[in-house]
This record gives structure tokens, sequence and C-alpha cells, in this order.
């Protein structure tokens, strides 16, 4: 039986600037990490690059665009025109239907460790070398990556196949290795589209009765727990940010950041803090 926590929006819209300065101020204990690398993944159209874009308009106050990578692309958030926030977004091209489509796993496997350099267009077919220019071979615990984000479309989580959840599967066992338990979560994107209440009002997403039985649906899919997976509506076509939808977007953030934290923490022995 899951056990879903039902959190009223009323008691998260009031106070996300809170979770807005905490973020703000966020930054490695450990000297030797400049920033949490969060990897997102999961099928074309889930809303990856979408995701990393709203997190920047909440923190440039301004609808922004651009994210969007067939290749390992590493995303910052600026703070300023020389400083950038402590975290920072690898973005992936998506999941395929067809086994041998989208991102190999294989792939997915080397960017979790650290493997693959920024730049690095992936191939289907033919996998990362050891012999590949964008090949990392000593990588280290900053080019790893510290949380795996499953990015999924609340409204298309029944039509995913047998194959596309045996690709995530492998992703999460991949992560879920000794030596490394990368910490993982699930966003849940595209809640207005799954429910009609909620696209009459967002403040509703965590009353909506639909949305908690594709909660309990995502978690056994992959194995996390309901509070390892939230819902998140991305800035598409909206002018300008939004209170409640920021609320939303911050509360998985930080804890994707509190999540990274804690990964290093568990990795920091023979490390300078």
């Amino acid at each position: 039986m899951f056990v879903f926590i039902i959190l009223p929006l009323v008691l998260l819209s009031k106070p996300w600037r809170t979770f807005l300065y905490d973020v703000k101020l966020y930054k490695p204990r450990m000297k030797s990490v400049k920033h949490v690398r969060i990897l997102l993944h999961g099928p074309v159209g889930a809303g990856k690059s979408t995701f990393i874009n709203s997190v920047n308009s909440l923190f440039q106050r301004r609808i922004t665009c651009g994210a969007m990578s067939d290749g390992y692309t590493t995303y910052k958030i600026e703070k300023s025109m020389k400083e950038s926030y402590n975290f920072v977004f690898n973005d992936t091209k998506g999941l395929e239907e067809p086994t041998n489509s989208g991102i190999d796993v294989e792939d997915i496997k080397c960017v979790l460790k650290g493997h693959v350099r920024d730049g690095y267009k992936f191939n289907s077919e033919n996998p990362i070398s050891e012999d590949d220019d964008f090949y990392n071979a000593n990588p280290i615990l900053n080019d790893k990556v510290h949380v795996v984000v499953f990015v999924i479309p609340a409204d298309k989580i029944s039509l995913i196949s047998e194959t596309m959840r045996t690709k995530m599967r492998n992703i999460r066992l991949a992560a879920s290795e000794e030596g490394e338990r990368i910490p993982q979560l699930i966003v849940l994107t595209k809640v207005d589209e799954y429910c009609p209440k909620v696209k009459e009002d967002i403040t509703h997403v965590y009353r909506s009765r639909s949305l908690k039985e594709q909660v309990s649906f995502s978690s056994q899919l992959l194995g996390l727990p309901p509070n390892c997976i939230f819902l998140v509506k991305n800035y598409h076509t909206e002018m300008a940010p939004n209170d409640n939808m920021n609320a939303l977007i911050l509360f998985a953030l930080r804890q994707m950041i509190n999540l990274g934290e804690d990964y290093l923490n568990t990795h920091k022995v023979g490390m300078r803090l």
C-alpha cells in the first residue's frame, strides 16, 4: 500500500520565496566540488529541456528559452554576468520507443560515472567508446552525476511501452549499483494536461485524485516511493512567471539539491572538505 502525502498548495505557494532564498544560498560543503550535477532523462517530449527553461525563468524572473539537446549538454543558471548558482543540469537526448533508437542505455551508464564530456553527440547504434575524444577516462567527483531525475509526462504514463519501461528500469539499476547509489526522483510534467481541474487552477494539483493515482502508478513503474515523486507544470504558453507554478518547480528543485548533497556526503572519503 502506497501512502501519498497531500500537501495543499496553500501551504506551498505562500513560502516559495523562502525556498528560493535557500536555493540561491546553496553551496556544496565539499570544497573540491563546484556544484550538484542533476541528470534529467526520460522519453522524447517529456519536458526535460522545458523544465530547465522553467527553472531559468524562475530565477531570471522572466520567461526564457534555450535548453534543447540532442547531445550531452551542461546547463548553468546564471546568478550574474560572471557567476552561476551551485547546481547544474545535464540534458540528454530522449529515450525512444524502438530498442535501437534514442539514447543508448550504455551511454547513460557512462554519463552517470562521469565518462562523457560536454558536447558529445549520442548515437543509438554506437555507444561512446574509450578511444572517443569525448570520453573522460579519469573522471573526478565533480564530473559524476549526483542526482538522477526521471522526467515523465503525467498524461502519457499509461502509454509507456514495455520497451521504454525496460530502458528506464535499466537506468535506475545502473544508478543504484554498488559504489554509486545515486539518489533518484521522478518529476511528472504536464499535470495540467492530465487533470482538467488542475488546468483550471494549478493550486488543485495536490488535491487531484487522478494525479494521486498517477503518482502511485509511477511509483510502481520505477520502484521509487511517492515522496520522491514531484508534480510540475513547466512554462510553455505563459508570458510571465507565476508564483503557484514556481512553487511546484522549487519544491522539486530543492529536493534534487538535497539529494545531491546527500550523495556528496557519502562519497567524501579521501576528499578534502
